[in-house]
């Protein structure tokens, strides 16, 4: 295949990496099977095309994908505007974030999760002369985000329209913007987020079981007090797979927000360890990585999608265990949805191909080089 498409640099893989990604969808799959089957099967069937997509994302051109950013970018928001339109747009529970095709739905906020780090790391490496200019290296990512923001709040996906804003501040952060922005940024963001949370019951009600535990304990606080019980039931050695009780009499939807109580009341204190250093292997050599990378678009690509990742996989848990408002945020990997597990697969694969052109990598090509002009010579 062309080198326009596919990176044939033959660079070492990161199989530490690699490993941790593979480990943590068979993980995710059988917590999902010990809760549902159904959803597992389904889910087994999208962990076959993520995979693939995320081999296949390891070793694409990343210059090639950078020259389709406009595309990419176009893209995701007119697919984050159909979810609103009437005859394509699904709608469940109350909230419009899906997009039908026959009978396959797709949920173009998580795409946002892939393309948003991508255009930012792409966009601030080509204007890192700007970087202080409000009019040329600012406003214009600023008004990208504020359009995803724009479209996935009127899906009614509050948390996910703010889960999205705060990473891309990081991204802004790691290209250096200066403090003043970020100021600026926060004072027009929090009375605006915090007249958007008053402007929904559930939002408020979820608010109010955050800082009064006991609030609503049929209502609004059944599914995180279900949670929390779930996981402290399993204990120190946990109940063994397939044998947890709470996770159906008592948690709501278990499957999808709250999978972790189930793996955690299943598999105990070890198994939330081994959750644990799974994840913080990912992220130690994601890290890693991105930060050994001399190509400033490498760098903070890699560096934003493992922290949208991981992320997200802190505030999951936190809410499963109290410690935050109900959001709605899925546990990668682990949750049940297609969207979800594809698109975090792809993330994964485009941070194994940053990972490819570390510094260790790019010194075994000089020497490789080298070599090559001495036989030669």
């Amino acid at each position: 295949m062309s080198t326009q498409y596919i990176n044939v640099k033959q660079l070492k893989t990161d199989h530490i990496l690699i490993a941790s990604v593979i480990l943590l969808v068979g993980l995710g799959l059988v917590t999902l099977y010990s809760t549902s089957r159904g959803y597992a099967q389904k889910q087994a069937i999208f962990a076959i095309v993520g995979l693939s997509l995320f081999f296949l994302a390891s070793a694409v051109n990343l210059e090639f994908v950078r020259k389709i950013m406009k595309h990419l970018v176009l893209g995701s928001i007119i697919l984050c505007a159909l979810t609103l339109a009437p005859i394509v747009g699904v709608e469940k529970n109350g909230a419009a974030r899906w997009i039908g095709i026959g009978g396959l739905t797709y949920q173009p906020s998580e795409l946002v999760k892939l393309i948003l780090p991508l255009y930012l790391a792409h966009y601030f490496e080509k204007k890192k002369e700007d970087i202080d200019s409000l009019s040329r290296g600012i406003i214009p990512p600023a008004l990208i985000v504020g359009v995803f923001f724009l479209f996935i709040f009127l899906q009614n996906n509050f948390s996910t329209a703010v889960f999205i804003a705060f990473n891309a501040l990081f991204l802004f952060f790691l290209a250096g913007v200066k403090f003043r922005y970020f100021f600026g940024a926060i004072a027009m963001f929090v009375p605006t987020a915090i007249i958007l949370v008053l402007q929904k019951e559930h939002r408020i009600r979820r608010f109010l079981r955050f800082i009064q535990p006991d609030f609503e304990p049929f209502g609004a606080g059944y599914q995180v007090n279900a949670s929390i019980f779930a996981v402290s039931s399993g204990g120190f050695w946990g109940k063994g797979i397939g044998q947890g009780t709470r996770k159906i009499s008592s948690v709501p939807e278990v499957h999808s927000d709250f999978i972790f109580s189930a793996y955690a009341e299943e598999l105990g204190f070890l198994g939330v360890m081994l959750f644990c250093i799974l994840f913080a292997i990912f992220a130690i050599r994601g890290y890693h990585a991105a930060l050994r990378n001399e190509n400033t678009f490498n760098r903070m690509l890699g560096c934003g999608l493992v922290t949208m990742i991981i992320s997200q996989v802190l505030l999951n848990v936190a809410v499963v265990i109290g410690a935050l408002p109900a959001t709605g945020v899925t546990l990668p990997f682990f949750s049940a949805g297609g969207s979800s597990l594809v698109t975090t697969l792809i993330m994964a694969g485009l941070i194994v191909n940053v990972s490819r052109f570390s510094k260790n990598n790019e010194n075994k090509l000089q020497h490789d080089r080298t070599a090559l002009l001495r036989g030669n010579t």
